[in-house]
């Protein structure tokens, strides 16, 4: 069974078992996590797409760690101006492992 989940504002598609790194949620380590948008659900019985969301449908992780993304670096630059800026990013993370799929009638 899968699920393609939404947070962040960004889609996942997951299933039971899975390690996912989405944008930085409250917690420490071990503690439970539930997504309410379940945009889709796939397993045996079939495909269920919801309208937006899959009506019933959790799925439940924990929180692994917190962690910092790779570096991203930011140059900006104007020609015959002498003005350079170089800034680096790294974005926040929250490592979540899926722990059940529920719901949605799949």
């Amino acid at each position: 069974m899968y699920a393609i989940i939404e947070t962040g504002s960004k889609q996942y598609q997951v299933k039971q078992g899975d390690t996912i790194d989405v944008e930085l949620l409250t917690g420490n380590g071990s503690h439970e996590v539930i997504f309410d948008k379940v945009l889709l659900i796939g397993g045996g019985k079939g495909i269920v797409v919801g309208k937006p969301q899959v009506n019933g449908a959790r799925v439940k992780g924990e929180i692994v760690a917190q962690i910092k993304d790779d570096k991203l670096m930011v140059f900006k630059y104007k020609r015959r101006k002498n003005y350079k800026v170089k800034k680096g990013h790294r974005q926040k993370l929250s490592r979540v492992r899926i722990t059940t799929i529920e719901g949605g009638g799949a």
